[in-house]
């Protein structure tokens, strides 16, 4: 149904003259006049009736009148559900769980009045894709890895150095010790079955047992953080790494130990990426927090890739 006709129909039932309805909508009055014929004939009722006045609504124009505002209604909210700086800000946060999630409740808390909508997108060529095409608005990455240049439209910011610690289970070699250096992880069996190969956390973890010289086992399916906690927890020779900002939640049973990775300390390089020319308003807003409200550990005492970008 052609929306300027029933724009044309209601304009013309509330004023009760073609002239009028015309001199509201900017158009001559024979310009409404076709409009209100084609509309008619779409619905194969007539609508209005002439009279000395003016016009008036027929029976059928009656009963067509709230449907055609309610059409119009629901128009203007799907225009306005699209349009910059009325639709909402929306973040692809890649995981519920990870530490993306805690920066946008931040986030959140702190600027109540901003619109969000959250979305989770696995692979980095399709966040990159969506940013380009303006379905999200930023995400969260470690970027850029070897051979994941990025193109010259994305800009990004690193706003995070996530820590990493060991997860183990409580009959695990290492369960009661109060912190863990690197090196010594190199004699330990590390299970990770959620790295995706060719992806951003595949090339930092690759850089990351290189460098130290451990082993990380990403064998088996991978059926998520419950069945990955249920793992540890039940074999004392496996252990695996989890970002110290990852929210986790798991049994009392499982007494799973959550210790801390010293000398040097790897952190995950987190970054928001964006496109150059995102006109979304509340974007510069959201840049800013993360900015501004999030610190660099002591570099001294902490590993990142060194294809990391540089903190601001």
């Amino acid at each position: 149904m052609d929306l300027d006709s029933v724009r044309t129909f209601v304009a013309a039932a509330e004023a009760g003259r073609f002239q009028e309805a015309a001199a509201e909508l900017a158009v001559t009055q024979q310009a409404v006049s076709k409009r209100i014929a084609a509309l008619e004939r779409s619905l194969g009722v007539r609508l209005f009736t002439r009279t000395p006045r003016g016009v008036e609504l027929t029976i059928d124009g009656q009963a067509f009148l709230p449907h055609a505002r309610e059409l119009l209604r629901v128009a203007e909210r799907a225009v306005t559900s699209v349009r910059t700086g009325h639709r909402p800000l929306r973040v692809d946060v890649i995981a519920s769980r990870g530490a993306a999630t805690g920066l946008m409740r931040a986030f959140h808390r702190a600027h109540p009045d901003i619109d969000l909508d959250v979305v989770m997108l696995l692979e980095i060529e399709t966040a990159v894709a969506a940013l380009r095409s303006g379905t999200i608005d930023a995400s969260f990455r470690a970027v850029a890895a070897p051979g994941r240049p990025l193109a010259e439209d994305i800009e990004s910011v690193r706003v995070l150095d996530e820590p990493l610690q060991l997860l183990t289970g409580p009959a695990h070699a290492l369960a009661g010790a109060r912190s863990v250096p690197l090196a010594r992880l190199a004699r330990h069996r590390i299970w990770m079955p959620g790295i995706v190969p060719g992806s951003e956390w595949a090339a930092y973890y690759d850089d990351l047992t290189a460098e130290f010289g451990l082993t990380i086992e990403a064998t088996g399916p991978n059926f998520g953080s419950d069945a990955l906690l249920d793992t540890i927890a039940d074999t004392p020779a496996l252990a695996t790494f989890m970002g110290g900002h990852t929210r986790l939640v798991w049994p009392t049973g499982h007494g799973l130990r959550r210790i801390p990775v010293t000398d040097p300390t790897p952190v995950y390089p987190h970054c928001l990426l964006w496109h150059r020319d995102n006109p979304h308003p509340a974007l510069t807003t959201l840049r800013t927090h993360l900015t501004t409200t999030t610190t660099a550990p002591d570099t001294a005492g902490t590993w990142a890739p060194s294809w990391a970008i540089p903190r601001p």
